[in-house]
């Protein structure tokens, strides 16, 4: 989708063409989309005077299996320019914007029973999955202190504990608009990527056809951040000059940093390439972001900065919109630096 970010027009309520000023375009300033080609390797795009376009993908998170690249583009669009203007960086004429939409990949084959899968503490298994459930529990203890703790003994060994663990995230302010079959639903997608070679190699895939010879800057949020890291560590050839992560889960150890591809070497993480900026961004509050400071884990070049989300601490759009986020993109989309 090619974003024209100058004056556009509109259709009035007699099908007349009635041009919109820029600085009223509110919800219609993405309004002249070009529909991009979808063929494998995409060529460079250029706008209608034949200039080149800068290019952004971004990457979803999980739990978006139901949902599709036009939906989730219409989500991150406005918050996207909003963040870039409200840096007080520059947009570029024309801006392309591409989702890399994997959430399909994790959705369930028809059946019977209506809606998502019925999970509950029982579905939790042993391994990676109550691990990560633990993971959660203790993270968001630490920054609500109206949850009750794990104590250190605790581990996730059975049913029981899993429930002890998803009451108290469900009484959580970060978890409070999600069951309790949802929360597992989310262990689940982490856990299906890091460990089906098929899922994860597909997810990788999407995103491999959404990048051209103009992408400038690549962000990923929640798992989609694991699954750009890895995407770009694998195509150091990619034009990619910043690289973006909202509320990661990068750093968590044994689970997710450890099980990295390319493997970290005596604990340090590999970085993409070198050359390229990488800004991580997490919310305080981001139970999803365990580790906020990524640098520590990854060779230099790193920027770690804490923005405020609200009480969406873990939302795509108040990363977009986050000041810092808009200043990392606006630095990857400068003709010169």
């Amino acid at each position: 989708m090619i974003i024209t970010t100058a004056a556009v027009s509109r259709l009035d309520s007699k099908g007349i063409v009635v041009p919109i000023e820029e600085g009223n375009l509110g919800a219609q300033r993405c309004a002249r989309i070009v529909a991009a080609c979808h063929d494998g390797v995409r060529s460079r795009k250029v706008s209608h005077q034949g200039a080149p376009v800068a290019c952004i993908v971004g990457v979803h998170g999980i739990g978006q299996q139901v949902k599709g690249p036009e939906m989730l583009r219409a989500v991150w669009t406005p918050a996207l320019l909003d963040g870039i203007r409200l840096a007080g960086c520059k947009l570029p004429a024309d801006l392309d914007f591409q989702v890399a939409f994997y959430g399909d990949l994790f959705r369930p084959k028809g059946k019977k029973a209506f809606g998502d899968p019925f999970y509950t503490a029982v579905d939790v298994e042993p391994g990676f999955e109550s691990q990560l459930l633990e993971a959660l529990w203790l993270s968001a203890a630490v920054v609500d202190s109206s949850i009750p703790g794990a104590d250190e003994k605790t581990k996730l060994r059975t049913s029981a504990t899993a429930q002890r663990a998803l009451n108290a995230l469900s009484r959580s302010r970060f978890f409070s608009d999600f069951t309790e079959k949802l929360i597992i639903g989310f262990i689940k997608q982490v856990h299906l990527y890091m460990t089906d070679e098929g899922i994860r190699q597909a997810a990788q895939d999407r995103v491999v056809a959404e990048i051209d010879e103009g992408t400038r800057v690549l962000i990923g949020h929640s798992l989609g951040s694991v699954v750009a890291y890895e995407a770009l560590c694998a195509h150091p050839e990619w034009p990619v000059k910043v690289f973006i992560t909202l509320g990661s889960p990068l750093g968590i150890r044994n689970l997710i940093f450890d099980r990295l591809r390319p493997a970290p070497v005596a604990g340090k993480g590999r970085f993409p390439r070198h050359g390229i900026a990488w800004t991580n961004i997490a919310d305080a509050g981001d139970v999803v972001a365990l580790v906020k400071e990524l640098r520590p884990l990854f060779e230099s070049n790193l920027q770690d900065q804490l923005v405020h989300n609200g009480s969406k601490a873990h939302d795509v759009s108040p990363y977009l919109t986050a000041q810092e986020t808009g200043r990392a993109i606006g630095w990857g989309l400068a003709d010169e630096h």
